[in-house]
């Protein structure tokens, strides 16, 4: 696996689905679940500033009536 802050947002998530499958098989003893869970929510924060910056990129791209660029939310 690569490092947390190397991964794109897809893997992030891909990352994480695995985590959660591994989490809902109950297999793992309670030491590795809550290390698993650990690394669920640091993924969970690196997906959520991936959407941050998304939101972020958008809202400067969005053009006004005027054709300039304008911020607006969404």
């Amino acid at each position: 696996m690569q490092k947390k802050e190397e991964l794109t947002f897809e893997e992030t998530m891909k990352n994480l689905e695995q985590i959660v499958e591994e989490l809902e098989k109950g297999e793992l003893n309670l030491d590795d679940s809550i290390k698993k869970f650990e690394e669920g929510m640091e993924l969970s924060k690196k997906a959520n500033q991936f959407l941050e910056n998304a939101e972020k990129k958008i809202t400067l791209l969005i053009n006004n009536d005027n054709g300039e660029i304008a911020e607006e939310e969404f």
